[in-house]
């Protein structure tokens, strides 16, 4: 299945990331991969392997959880964000597996692109 362009990965901020893994643990039975103190990855909640993560935040922003789409090509997805009207919020930025940033749509909604590492 092509994955470009397709939303890929949901991210809640938690502002109690021990908390918010045992509410969702109990809640709904989701499992979680931990990548050290601050971020957790969703197992168990449908998708694939990951379908999701929990980001520590210091505060929770209005807007609800962070849509993540994939890209094979970070660099032409920003461009063409940019050349629809958007505006990059986050530049670019490495984390453990890939590198992706943030972007709000004409009205005001931010979205992240990633693509993984090579």
């Amino acid at each position: 299945m092509n994955r470009h362009h397709r939303i890929d990965y949901i991210e809640f901020g938690v502002t109690d990331l021990p908390a918010a893994k045992r509410f969702y643990e109990a809640a709904f039975g989701w499992e979680f991969t931990d990548y050290g103190d601050s971020y957790a990855g969703i197992a168990g909640a449908g998708g694939g392997p990951e379908a999701g993560g929990l980001a520590r935040v210091d505060k929770v922003e209005p807007g609800g959880p962070l849509v993540i789409v994939y890209s094979d090509d970070l660099d032409a997805s920003r461009a063409a964000v940019e050349a629809a009207g958007g505006t990059v919020t986050t530049e670019p930025f490495d984390f453990p597996g890939g590198r992706r940033f943030h972007f709000a749509d004409p009205s005001g909604n931010v979205l992240a692109v990633w693509t993984q590492a090579d």
